[in-house]
This record gives structure tokens, C-alpha cells and sequence, in this order.
């Protein structure tokens, strides 16, 4: 039987009608794909997923201390739950209670309700319920003596480095029968152990007695 080239075209037609679906749908599939594939955000890797800012551990009743260039303590920071975070090595610290012991001066007391201690140990934020104490100094050759000072106000930042502890939020100053008030905060200079208030500061300033030390 004889079959010209006609037929044999129409034939070919025929067959890529019969295919068109499949070849459709395939097409359709690599397409939806290729989407998928391109709008999916790429997935960290398992360094990338251990590094999350997650808690690596946790110390009841913690205690971190530091030494100065002389081998004497230089602070002590306390706390009934020290929190560290492997991705920053920061530290959370609930009731954080915080000793600064300045060369040949009165160690100083700061604490707060939460605190936070960044990766390089060189600042503490104190926060809510946050203090300065001083306990009252005996007189020496140098200096007179000096009645007792607690600072309150809702944030501290301890600059470490410094010795220095500002905040720009109101602070309620007491020195001996003295009280005095700031509207922005102010700055304790933990090395001459004395405070400076900002903004609009009023209060009452009384000498103590002759004789005592309140």
C-alpha cells in the first residue's frame, strides 16, 4: 500500500495532538517549580540555626567577678539567675546586685529588679527599681567624712570601663538629711563617688548634725 508524504504529516499531527496534555501538564509542573524553588527563602544552615539569640545556660544564684591590673577585685556582679546567650555571650541577670570596689575608697552597691550584661562585659543596664548605694564614710587625712547616698531611679546604666553610672530618667538623690529630685537623670562618678543631677532639680539640702553620720 502506497503512503504519500500526506499521511504520513497528518499522522505525525495526529500523535502530537494525542501528547499535547502530557507535554502541557509537564511544562505547567517545571514551571510551578522553577516558582517554588525561586521564592523559598534559602535554608540557614545548622551554624546559622545554632547561633540563634537562644539561652546556651543558665546559673542559680550566679556570681561574675573581675580583677584589676593589680589582682584586687574590681566588681562583682550577683545574681539569683545569670542567663547567657551563645550568639553575643550577653547576659540576662535576675536581681542583679552589683559591688564596684574603687581603689582605697568605700565599695559602691547597685542593683535593680532585671539587668543585662552585654558581650564585652563593659555595660549593665539596670532596670526598674534601680539603686546606687554608698554607705557613710569615716573622715581620713585627705577627705571629710561623708554621710550615705542612695540614687533611685527606673534605669541605671553602668559604664564598666568607665566607672561611671548615668541615666537620662528622673532620679531621687538622698545624701545624709539632704533629698533632692532630677527631671533627666544624672551621672555618678564611681571614682570621686559623687553625683551630678540634670534638668530641673529640686529638693532640700540640710546639714546633719556635728558629730554624726546618717
Amino acid at each position: 500500500m502506497h503512503i504519500n508524504s500526506q499521511q504520513i504529516k497528518l499522522g505525525l499531527w495526529r500523535g502530537i495532538l494525542r501528547l499535547m496534555p502530557l507535554i502541557l501538564m509537564g511544562g505547567l509542573t517545571l514551571s510551578t517549580f522553577w516558582l517554588v524553588k525561586k521564592n523559598t527563602p534559602a535554608e540557614k544552615s545548622a551554624i546559622e540555626r545554632v547561633r540563634l539569640h537562644e539561652p546556651d545556660y543558665t546559673i542559680t544564684n550566679g556570681a561574675l567577678s573581675a580583677l584589676n591590673e593589680f589582682g584586687y577585685t574590681k566588681y562583682r556582679v550577683l545574681g539569683k539567675k545569670v542567663i547567657h546567650y551563645d550568639d553575643d555571650a550577653s547576659i540576662d541577670i535576675d536581681v542583679p546586685r552589683m559591688r564596684l570596689f574603687p581603689p582605697e575608697k568605700t565599695p559602691i552597691t547597685v542593683k535593680a529588679d532585671t539587668g543585662h550584661l552585654d558581650g564585652d562585659l563593659t555595660i549593665l543596664d539596670l532596670i526598674n527599681n534601680a539603686e546606687i548605694y554608698r554607705p557613710p564614710q569615716a573622715a581620713t587625712s585627705a577627705e571629710p567624712a561623708k554621710p550615705r547616698m542612695l540614687a533611685r531611679s527606673s534605669y541605671f546604666k553602668v559604664l564598666i570601663n568607665d566607672d561611671v553610672i548615668e541615666t537620662d530618667k528622673p532620679v531621687t538623690l538622698e545624701q545624709g538629711l539632704s533629698i533632692m529630685q532630677s527631671t533627666d537623670g544624672g551621672i555618678f562618678n564611681n571614682i570621686e563617688q559623687s553625683m551630678a543631677l540634670a534638668g530641673k532639680v529640686k529638693g532640700r539640702i540640710e546639714r546633719a548634725p556635728s558629730g554624726t553620720q546618717p
